[in-house]
């Protein structure tokens, strides 16, 4: 029986390659992203707690520790300060997991489209080894029927 071979197998493995380090690289994307979410998320929390701490210092009303109040001060403010740099650094990861996610989806059809053409070469070649197979039964019925006619 006839096999049947893709002469753009190559290419195909190559495109799926591709395809393969896309989704590598908007992972790695992804990763950060969240890396940097949870980063923000603490550093938020962080200057929420070291401003309710301050308010609770400066509530208390008696005895006010100046120098506690103002390291409170500049806790909340670091905090504050690292949250502003982390949402930063995640704008750009988002600018960059969007560039990154075209390119996976170029990547993506890119290798649908050998992949298809692939598909077509198979339903072609399919229809001609059946066509072929028809032709060969055709001419053993051919045979066998003059063999018939020949043998009294």
């Amino acid at each position: 029986m006839a096999r049947f071979v893709f002469r753009l197998r190559p290419v195909l493995e190559q495109r799926e390659r591709v395809e393969r380090d896309r989704q590598l690289a908007v992972a790695e994307l992804e990763r950060e992203r969240l890396r940097l979410e949870d980063e923000l998320r603490r550093c938020e929390w962080a200057a929420h707690y070291e401003r309710r701490e301050l308010r609770d210092r400066l509530d208390a009303g008696a005895g006010v520790d100046v120098g506690a109040a103002r390291w409170q001060a500049h806790a909340s403010l670091g905090a504050m300060s690292r949250a502003r740099s982390a949402a930063l650094r995640l704008a750009g990861v988002h600018a960059r997991l969007g560039r990154a996610r075209a390119a996976l989806l170029g990547a993506t059809a890119a290798r649908k489209a050998v992949e298809s053409l692939r598909d077509k070469q198979f339903a072609a070649w399919r229809a001609e080894q059946a066509k072929k197979e028809r032709i060969e039964l055709d001419e053993i019925g051919a045979i066998v029927t003059g063999r018939r006619a020949g043998d009294p």
